[in-house]
């Protein structure tokens, strides 16, 4: 797992952009291994310590969901289940099952880049998420849209 440590005094916003654009790194990946283009990051005191995209394809396990695999790799590399003191940057607002993990992961902070209309969990209630997880939505919303705008439109044109 690399490490990247982010300079502590920056705004938060900014922090956020530049976070997300690795996020967004992880959902270029799974879009070129033709998965569904969903990028995660967990971030530990400035540090990367889980990070994931989405394999449901490759591993055909409908639970391969990127934050699934960040939620994972961030357990292992901090040695523990809870994710205090962490956040989660995903590309796109997370289902409800990741939403559920979350919520068991403890995660301090989950920031989203685009809405999931159909299947984000907002639709559901935001009660999904532990009561102490504070969420940001919208943060590079466009770009990460676009990315899965894309996915779809090469899809349509294949079938």
């Amino acid at each position: 797992m690399s490490f990247y440590n982010f300079e502590p005094n920056r705004d938060p916003q900014q922090e956020d952009e530049h976070f997300m654009r690795l996020a967004l790194n992880e959902a270029k990946k799974a879009f070129d291994q033709e998965e569904i283009p969903i990028g995660a990051i967990i971030v530990h005191k400035g540090k990367i310590v889980g990070r994931g995209s989405n394999l449901t394809e490759q591993l055909n396990d409908v639970t391969a969901h990127a934050e699934m695999q960040a939620f994972t790799a961030a357990a292992q590399t901090l040695g523990g289940k809870y994710l205090r003191d962490c956040t989660l940057y995903v590309t796109i607002e997370p289902c409800v099952m990741c939403a559920g993990a979350s919520y068991w992961t403890q995660i301090s902070k989950i920031v989203y880049g685009a809405k999931e209309e159909k299947r984000g969990f907002t639709k559901v209630g935001e009660n999904l998420l532990h009561p102490k997880t504070l969420l940001v939505g919208g943060v590079l919303a466009a770009e990460c849209g676009a990315l899965m705008t894309l996915f779809f439109q090469n899809k349509r044109k294949e079938s």
